[in-house]
């Protein structure tokens, strides 16, 4: 028979980490006597970051006295006391590779059920002061578990554990976990997991993204993203021939040497360039791919802007036969395959991952109501919009919209103004699509909020911007940013470490330990979980380069991509970061 050793609660307090302040509630300590459980939590206890724990589906959290003595022989300390991995709950019994998820319990006068493993976070890495943790409690398969409250109600230290229900399919909690974290799962498994409602709706969803079905119709969805790229580094292709598509926008041709063939993209994706500038430096920037008019050609069509030193270059320097160093197709802002109505939005030279989307679309034929929206200032503004009307013509169910922002003209099928939540509502939009958007930033968030207004999924709204994604920093306390930069201190002597969504080139230091360290030393925004190799949340598209692990992660990123919370470069390396 299980039974409660120890009932612990600890609220969030700000700790101090690596030159950040970090909120969290890791810090737990037992308490006599009896407390309510409740449907969020136990009273007295808090979580800091409610974004990975807490809520109802984490309201307590579980670990075992066995697993306690498993890492006090293991890491051999003798100060592993109730509560110092964070756990509400300290048990005797129900161990990982026992207790199954959907499993029920009653403690006291409150019950409970199972509904994942412990999210891994670098966090009990803090509290421990071992930044192994993450790895090694996946690793040893000794993750502990949450609980969802089904009744509430009182308990205390000393209560037996009885066991009232037991779950579907079998699946233990180390399974649980391992299949998400550790190689060679088992889609048998797989489809276990996702057929267990008590499962908590984001490790569902994790299991269905690694099944390729979608979460709300179990259906397959696809092409995959993030194929691998056709070739690694970057190799050099010629300059074939250049069209100025506006007064501001330019399309440049790059053929391969030989006029070899070369990768064909996915719909939507974007190439690198690395550009030898004339005042001796480089840089490296990214365009999607317009078009690709035969098979050793790809399109990249560029906006000049007055600030932007490798989109001038590129309008005022460049001459057909040049050369330039190009990085193979890459990016996951691709079209994806299925029946759905398709909403291509675009606002000026937004619309080149689109255009060769609509191409692709109208190369297969497409049956899908497809609707073709775009923005710009006025009609001699637009890009590509007799390629697009070719390609709308050969499609049976298009609908095709223009707004002019800056016009009083009102040619057939345009619109004055900016689209709108209620202007796509007038037109009716349809709510069920899949929407890809691209355009700049400000026009972006606009029609993801309209889209979103309007009814669309917001997993369903896909969008690509070529700048810094959002920093992923759970639980550490938000600050001002401010732009990447050279880091402090005596400048490195070691490889080149280029993030190029940064526009910036950095060398490595002796005092570095991994990539994620060098970037925040810089101030580039970063990504992460747990810092050990675990969660894949770090995960970076690897350009060009090498890198080797310390320590190794427990399953290695998919070719050309790299984990740099554990990574550290054996050359100059190329990061789309």
């Amino acid at each position: 028979m299980s039974t409660l050793l120890s009932l612990n609660v600890g609220l969030p307090q700000d700790v101090p980490w690596q030159g950040e302040t970090v909120h969290t509630g890791i810090d737990k300590a037992p308490v006599d006597g009896a407390r309510m459980v409740r449907r969020l939590n136990v009273d007295g206890d808090g979580q800091g970051d409610l974004a990975g724990h807490g809520g109802e589906q984490r309201a307590v959290f579980v670990y075992q006295k066995q697993s306690y003595e498993h890492w006090a022989e293991f890491l051999g300390r003798d100060d592993l006391t109730p509560g110092a991995f964070g756990e509400n709950f300290t048990v005797d019994g129900m161990p990982d590779d026992e207790v199954c998820i959907g499993d029920r319990y009653r403690i006291g006068d409150a019950e409970f059920e199972v509904t994942q493993p412990r999210v891994t976070c670098f966090r009990v890495g803090l509290r421990l002061n071992d930044t192994r943790m993450p790895a090694l409690l996946v690793g040893h398969r000794r993750p502990g578990f949450y609980f969802r409250v089904i009744t509430e109600g009182e308990v205390r230290a000393g209560d037996t554990i009885v066991k009232t229900r037991t779950g579907p399919h079998g699946l233990t909690v180390a399974q649980t976990d391992a299949l998400l974290y550790l190689p060679d799962r088992s889609e048998d498994d797989l489809r276990k997991a996702v057929d267990i409602p008590a499962l908590s709706p984001g490790w569902q969803q994790s299991f269905h993204d690694l099944l390729g079905t979608d979460l709300a119709t179990a259906t397959v969805i696809g092409p995959a993203v993030g194929a691998k790229p056709g070739w690694k580094g970057f190799r050099p292709m010629t300059v074939s021939r250049t069209v100025a598509e506006t007064p501001v926008t330019t399309s440049v041709y790059l053929t391969a040497d030989g006029g070899a063939a070369v990768t064909a993209p996915l719909p939507g994706q974007y190439l690198t360039l690395r550009v030898s500038l004339p005042d001796g430096s480089t840089a490296v920037r990214s365009y999607s791919i317009s078009g690709m008019p035969d098979p050793a050609t790809y399109r990249i069509t560029v906006k000049r802007e007055d600030h932007g030193q490798i989109s001038r270059y590129l309008h005022d320097r460049l001459t057909v036969g040049a050369s330039l160093d190009v990085a193979a197709p890459r990016g996951e802002f691709v079209l994806r395959d299925g029946a759905e109505p398709v909403l291509l939005v675009s606002a000026g030279v937004g619309v080149t991952p689109v255009i060769a989307m609509l191409r692709g679309l109208a190369e297969a034929g497409s049956a899908r109501e497809i609707w073709w929206i775009q923005a710009d200032r006025s009609p001699d503004d637009l890009v590509f919009a007799h390629e697009a009307a070719g390609y709308l013509k050969r499609l049976p169910n298009e609908r095709a919209v223009t707004f002019y922002t800056r016009s009083p003209l009102r040619l057939a099928g345009s619109v004055a103004g900016r689209p709108t939540e209620q202007r796509l509502r007038e037109l009716g939009v349809p709510v069920g699509a899949d929407a890809y958007v691209c355009g700049p930033a400000g026009f972006i968030a606009a029609m993801t909020t309209a889209l979103g207004d309007l009814g669309l999924d917001p997993g369903r709204i896909h969008s690509e911007l070529f700048t810094t994604l959002a920093p992923f920093e759970p639980g550490v306390v938000a600050h001002d940013r401010v732009p990447p930069h050279q880091p402090a201190g005596d400048p490195g002597t070691g490889p080149a470490i280029t993030f190029a969504r940064s526009g910036l080139t950095v060398r490595w230091r002796n005092t570095d330990t991994s990539l994620l360290g060098l970037a925040e030393a810089s101030d580039v925004p970063t990504r992460f979980s747990c810092r050990s190799g675990v969660c894949h949340t770090c995960v970076t598209p690897l350009i060009a380069g090498d890198v080797r692990y310390d320590p190794d992660p427990l399953e290695l990123p998919p070719e050309g991509q790299v984990l740099v919370c554990c990574a550290q470069p054996t050359a100059d390396l190329v990061l789309d970061a």
